[in-house]
């Protein structure tokens, strides 16, 4: 096979008559059970068994066409492949450290006496043809195992796609799915139904189509379309999935309507379904005109794995692949069964499991059991509490909604390291700040994200405004300054360092990667950037062997993306415009403008780790200083603020599974759009139906749990940074967290030090920006939600996929995908049949983890009542 013929111009392989005979014209009977072995298709068992014929292999696809790429690779070419990949992925923490080991003792010219008895490949044995078969997995396929398992290094372009059936059933689910997550997103912790879940669901309902459709072609808009195009396709799969995963998050729009609408919050009686319908549909398509800057960034570059899209496409290919086994060996580790039947397995267990911890014996899920050994004590509620505390617990859960929460079968070990790293530093410095009664905080509750008045209430908002919602400096001066917990104090100190150490230090460490990247803007803008990189060999660092393949299909046009971005920046300017939010004009492009600035470094952080945050703070501190007393336009601009980068980067994501996908870029264009608009209409209906019907709502003893975590964080955001105003804030009451922002920058160079002379092991795997990251699971979040995660991480990221590499590969996406399926259609059951109507089983189970302090939703360590005058804080007269 000649070098020169691009990947793209190669369909995938004819099936060899006799593969045996095929494998003898390249590789010797040993050589070929190494290469088997690496490609996955071999396990070790099998590969030391010589008595076993390999010529079943080859029934997989995959296995011929990169047989036949590493028969076809010139030691030269191999070699030029392996440098580069030494050069991009030298501080790449995804790239397996043992692999990366194994390219550098192939380049050497010497001999090697390195073994590994679990993973025979990582011996140097046979130098020239390893140097071939590393390479051909870098350059044909992809450079890490998590990829590798869950694409094929091939394309049939000839799959539907952009059928009919595709977007009736991702339209169809959308609107199910739509339902479920906005009525639970209120919930503490939130019950959704993730992407990856919907797809057990989007499988049948394909299946039956195919049964039950007539085979028949209408004219749909003057289009031919085939109602019955065949078996319900991988592709139309991942199509249905896409379009579903847009509604699978929350419009950020439905924070501010619940905010204005509510009484205990601003019960404004004037936000209408006009007004509703111009805030979600703006927020929601600002995003998309960002979006295609980002695609030669973010998309087509191997080391933007984007880990938290795996799962998806794992469980994609297990309902597609049923009980073939074309991406895997046969027994893994002496598992043999199929990643199809495991999902169904390991879902109904989950289903029948969670009753325990959601319904039958609650404590299960909030296991505090530290607090039982003195429930009435402030102090260990404080540390060890999971309702009112920090959480500090050996094993705060035995709910996967809980452990969860930060995705531990999801993104790398190290990257969750990092994080808890930086949550236990938070933590550290929360108790700190609090029993030194820092800033009063030990006359409130230790991990609160609410707002306290100077006697240890909850601040009451109305005492501080006109009857147009406007701040009164009067009545202000009559109640009182607004205080934050301890926690709360930690957090927004977090976030302002944060900023500041994330640009950068992703500027500096990755200089390289970030010219790159403006340099691609520049082109995109200019029009002039084609999809595939010009080097002579495809071996730049932006090369991903997928673009080969994605080649093939046409791009979405560019003024697709400008076009929404005009329309949708004109929605904008219409709701400040025609409705009492008191905005600015100019706020709207400020917000744009700010999400521009920030757009590279919050996509490519997360495109290679899994961890993201949002621009929320950061625009509610600059919009309170630019306009100040209005809380209204910080919730309005807050939106806009945080929504278009979560956005595009929500398309992005999309587009990269996509990408791993081989799907159309305009049938993914299409979807998304379609099922936006469907997602926001449903958002909003039941966001009012919610606030009409739900007692209670958004109240700290809220019979469902719809406590409102995040719309609460919304709401007392606006009163501290929009109707008070950081200037006060800053000035006179914590005039400390101004100087985060420089503590930020300063933390760069010792970081970068560490980074490049520390210890080689600890620097490779060092993430200061994800530590940082971790200050911000505080507030209402603590240590229990992520403590019993981190173990997990450990055994099934790093453990199981660094001893046991091929039944993690095969089953590791698949288990997270199934426990996730089994504990939303549970809760969902549960909900509407028991707990709807409040008929928990009343037992010691059920309300041992809400003895004492831990039921009372959080007492403070000093009474308010003994402080001076009756009160704590600023004295009246000198509040800020």
């Amino acid at each position: 096979m000649a070098e020169s013929v691009e990947l793209r111009d190669l369909g995938p392989p004819s099936t060899p008559a006799d593969p045996s005979e095929d494998a003898k014209t390249g590789f010797s009977d040993r050589q070929l059970r190494l290469v088997l072995l690496r490609l996955g298709s071999l396990s070790r068992a099998e590969y030391y068994d010589t008595s076993l014929a390999t010529a079943d292999v080859f029934q997989s696809t995959s296995v011929r066409y990169m047989v036949d790429k590493v028969r076809g690779l010139s030691s030269d070419h191999a070699v030029a492949i392996l440098r580069d990949a030494l050069a991009d992925h030298l501080d790449d923490v995804n790239f397996p450290r043992d692999e990366y080991q194994l390219l550098q003792r192939l380049l050497e010219d010497k001999d090697d006496d390195y073994t590994h008895s679990e993973k025979p490949y990582l011996s140097v044995t046979d130098r020239d043809l390893q140097i071939r078969l590393e390479a051909a997995l870098i350059r044909y396929h992809s450079p890490y195992p998590e990829v590798r398992a869950i694409t094929d290094p091939y394309d049939d372009p000839t799959m539907p796609v952009d059928t009919l059936r595709a977007f009736v059933i991702g339209l169809g689910w959308t609107v199910v799915g739509s339902v479920i997550n906005n009525f639970f997103v209120h919930r503490m912790p939130s019950i959704r139904l993730s992407a990856h879940t919907v797809q057990l669901l989007i499988m049948p309902t394909g299946k039956l189509w195919h049964k039950y459709m007539p085979d028949r072609i209408v004219s749909v808009g003057g289009r031919r379309v085939d109602l019955n195009p065949g078996p319900f396709s991988y592709k139309e799969l991942m199509l249905a999935t896409i379009m579903y995963s847009c509604s699978a998050g929350t419009p950020y729009a439905v924070y501010n309507i619940v905010v204005l609408k509510l009484k205990q919050y601003y019960n404004s009686e004037w936000v209408t379904w006009h007004y509703q319908l111009v805030l979600a549909l703006s927020t929601q398509f600002l995003g998309f005109g960002f979006a295609f800057l980002m695609k030669k960034v973010c998309v087509y570059p191997a080391k933007a794995i984007w880990p938290t899209i795996l799962p998806t496409i794992a469980l994609n290919r297990a309902l597609i692949a049923g009980d073939d086994d074309t991406s895997g060996p046969r027994v893994v580790h002496g598992w043999r069964m199929s990643r199809y039947h495991f999902f169904f397995v390991v879902a109904i267990l989950s289903f029948a499991y969670n009753i325990l911890p959601q319904y039958l014996f609650t404590t299960l899920s909030s296991f505090n059991w530290p607090t039982w050994f003195n429930p009435e004590s402030v102090h260990l509620a404080n540390v060890t509490g999971f309702h009112t505390g920090l959480g500090l617990n050996p094993w705060p859960t035995f709910d996967w909604n809980v452990a969860d929460s930060a995705s531990c079968l999801t993104i790398p070990f190290f990257t969750y390291v990092n994080q808890y790293v930086g949550s236990i530093t938070a933590f550290v410095c929360i108790l700190v700040v609090y029993y030194t009664n820092s800033k009063w905080t030990g006359y409130i509750p230790i991990n609160s994200n609410g707002l306290f008045d100077n006697k240890g209430g909850r601040y009451d908002i109305t005492r501080i405004l006109d009857d147009n919602s406007r701040f009164s400096p009067d009545k202000y001066t009559a109640y009182s300054p607004p205080y934050y917990s301890a926690a709360n104090l930690v957090l927004y100190g977090a976030y302002f360092c944060l900023y500041p150490f994330a640009i950068l230090y992703n500027f500096i460490n990755e200089w390289s990667s970030v010219r790159q990247s403006f340099v691609h803007i520049g082109r995109t803008l200019k029009g002039s950037f084609q999809r595939k990189t010009e080097d002579d060999h495809g071996l730049s660092n932006m090369h991903d062997p997928h673009c080969d393949m994605m080649s093939r299909y046409a791009e979405v046009p560019d003024w697709w993306f400008v076009a929404i971005l005009v329309l949708s920046t004109c929605l904008a300017i219409a709701g400040v415009v025609f409705y009492p939010v008191q905005t600015p004009i100019w706020g709207i492009f400020f917000t744009i403008a700010i999400n521009f600035v920030f757009l590279i470094p919050l996509t490519s952080i997360a495109s290679v780790t899994g961890f993201s945050f949002g621009l929320n703070v950061l625009v509610e501190l600059i919009v309170g200083y630019a306009i100040p007393h209005s809380g209204l336009a910080l919730i309005t601009l807050k939106a806009y603020g945080y929504n278009i980068d979560s956005q595009a980067s929500n398309y992005i994501t999309d587009q990269k599974l996509a990408h791993y996908a081989k799907l159309p870029p305009k049938a993914i264009f299409s979807g998304q759009i379609m099922s936006t608009l469907v997602s926001v209409v449903i958002a909003l209906i039941i966001t009012n139906w919610q606030i009409a019907h739900v007692p209670d709502l958004c109240t700290p003893t809220q019979k469902d749990k719809l406590s409102c975590p995040g719309a609460s964080t919304y709401f007392y955001s606006s009163v501290q940074f929009g109707s008070i105003g950081p200037a006060k804030v800053f000035s006179g009451l914590y005039p400390v967290l101004k100087w985060c922002f420089l503590l930020g920058a300063l933390l760069v160079p010792p970081c970068l030090w560490f980074k490049r002379r520390g210890p080689p092991t600890l620097a490779r795997y060092f993430n200061p920006t994800v530590i940082l990251g971790g200050f911000l699971v505080f507030a209402p979040y603590n240590l229990s939600y992520f403590t019993s995660g981190l173990y997990l991480s450990f055994v099934f990221m790093y453990y199981i996929k660094t001893h046991y590499l091929l039944w993690w590969e095969k089953y590791n996406y698949i288990l997270t995908s199934a426990l996730s399926a089994g504990v939303a259609f549970s809760a969902i059951l549960l909900f509407f049949t028991f707990q709807y109507n409040g008929s928990e089983p009343k037992w010691w189970g059920n309300w041992a983890h809400h003895r004492g302090v831990e039921g009372t939703g959080g007492v403070a360590w000093l009474n308010a009542t003994a402080a001076p005058d009756g009160y704590f804080g600023l004295r009246h007269g000198h509040y800020p």
